[in-house]
């Protein structure tokens, strides 16, 4: 399918069959994400989805293999979508929007019938839905699933989505795929596809709380058992929700073993997610996540998410995913570093701003590619809190400078999605304000959005 297409494509023949195909041929994208033309990586995941079918990729893609091993797939609206997902791009539109419209026109003339034109429009207008929420949200917020399953709707939309997803994110270029996308993906398609067929009935977040406690206390005691009792009252419902049982009970022991220390830590290998999992505890205080983020940001660690839990008798549960600037887990050797550099960070020996600044200039040529500064508020994506994305350019220490920006203005971080596209960075927080509260004022949201856009501004000049 692939050295087909591409055959066509090198003589034309593409272009002239499907004028529409032909707007998109040889068109630049100017970013450092995407390595190919939009028709080469049009082209290109075509022959991804062509290799998965063949069964040639069941180790890299188990979930879509078994997929595509069923009945019931309609290869012919997967493929159609796959070459039409970015047809819209060059236009001023959404190309996701401008993709559809496009569909629209083109569907029938490939001789589709209404219900599968109906499906390749949808995927079309929707081929990011499953990445942006994956890699933007908290999928272990049970409302992202809810709100995602109401836009999929069907177990059948479903699977067609996280094919076309892996395809797309496969077809970008060498080392964007990696594990820690995978399990994303897949733990989302999870927990919706749970949700559309009726298996996550019982899936109530005060029954998935309730789950989360027995299991630890199983774990607990036959471990530390004089620890049950303040392990089960000290955790507010969202810690219970957002770590699996492994990191409950890494936290019960650091709180064990913590004495009269300023901070516990421990740190291991996440090797499905291809990261490494640092888990911090300590005292809660203000500003407290930006320091932290600071400190991985000096040791030169790729923060790839953060969950920051507070206790009700005021201690904070802190998790970190880290990686090196290749996208592997952070080496072993390099960890004992790290340690020191958190200690001396949350202590005040290391001024994390003063240390960041001298590392922070842009070589001259990612200076050749442009990014707006861009802030949403959401206060419908979470019941418990408000979210902030904020879309900028990225670069060493920003997640610091954004956390400490946020700190300042007495917002609570509770956690963090980060992920990045190239030059381009999108940091996602879950926050509450001084209260409690979720941000509701205007004025108040508007002075957040200032101040974050003067931090994203603060960027030294290239080298």
């Amino acid at each position: 399918a692939e050295w087909l297409l591409r055959t066509m494509n090198e003589t034309e023949v593409l272009g002239r069959f499907i004028p529409e195909f032909g707007r998109i041929v040889a068109m630049m994208q100017f970013n450092m994400y995407h390595h190919y033309t939009v028709d080469e990586h049009t082209i290109r995941t075509i022959g991804i989805l062509n290799r998965i079918e063949r069964l040639e990729a069941e180790d890299q893609h188990p979930v879509a293999t078994e997929i595509l091993k069923g009945n019931g797939i309609n290869r012919r609206v997967l493929y159609t979508a796959l070459l039409l997902h970015d047809i819209g791009k060059g236009d001023a539109r959404d190309h996701s929007e401008f993709g559809a419209e496009i569909a629209e026109t083109v569907c029938p003339r490939l001789g589709l019938d209404e219900a599968e034109c109906e499906t390749v429009i949808w995927l079309v207008r929707n081929h990011l839905l499953m990445s942006d929420t994956a890699q933007k949200r908290d999928i272990n917020d049970p409302r992202t699933i809810d709100d995602f399953a109401g836009v999929v709707q069907s177990p059948q939309r479903l699977r067609l989505l996280i094919i076309l997803t892996i395809c797309d994110i496969r077809g970008v270029g060498p080392g964007v795929w990696n594990n820690w996308k995978a399990q994303l993906i897949r733990n989302l398609y999870w927990d919706t596809r749970d949700v559309l067929t009726g298996g996550a009935e019982m899936g109530t977040r005060e029954h998935r709380v309730n789950a989360a406690r027995r299991a630890l206390v199983d774990v607990l005691e036959d471990r530390i058992p004089s620890s049950v009792k303040a392990e089960l009252t000290r955790h507010y419902p969202h810690y219970w929700l957002g770590l699996d049982t492994a990191t409950h009970t890494i936290f019960a022991e650091l709180a064990a073993q913590m004495g009269t220390a300023p901070m516990t830590s421990r740190f291991l290998p996440d090797d499905a997610n291809d990261a490494t999992k640092a888990c911090l505890y300590m005292s809660d205080h203000p500003g407290l996540f930006a320091r932290m983020a600071g400190a991985f940001a000096i040791a030169g660690a790729n923060v790839v998410d953060a969950r920051s839990y507070t206790t009700n008798d005021g201690m904070a549960t802190s998790v970190f995913w880290i990686q090196d600037r290749d996208g592997n887990a952070y080496a072993a050797s390099r960890l004992p570093r790290l340690r020191r550099t958190i200690e001396r960070t949350l202590k005040g020996e290391v001024i994390a701003a003063t240390e960041i600044e001298e590392r922070t200039r842009l070589r001259a040529r990612e200076m050749q590619f442009t990014v707006p500064t861009r802030i949403v508020f959401d206060n419908e994506a979470s019941d418990l809190f408000t979210v902030i994305e904020v879309n900028a350019r990225d670069r060493l220490g920003l997640l610091h400078e954004l956390t400490q920006t946020l700190a300042d203005l007495n917002i609570n971080i509770f956690s963090a999605i980060i992920a990045t596209y190239g030059e381009h960075a999108v940091d996602v927080f879950y926050v509450k304000d001084l209260f409690g509260h979720k941000i509701r004022s205007k004025s108040k949201r508007a002075q957040i959005e200032r101040r974050l856009i003067q931090a994203v501004d603060a960027t030294t000049s290239p080298a």
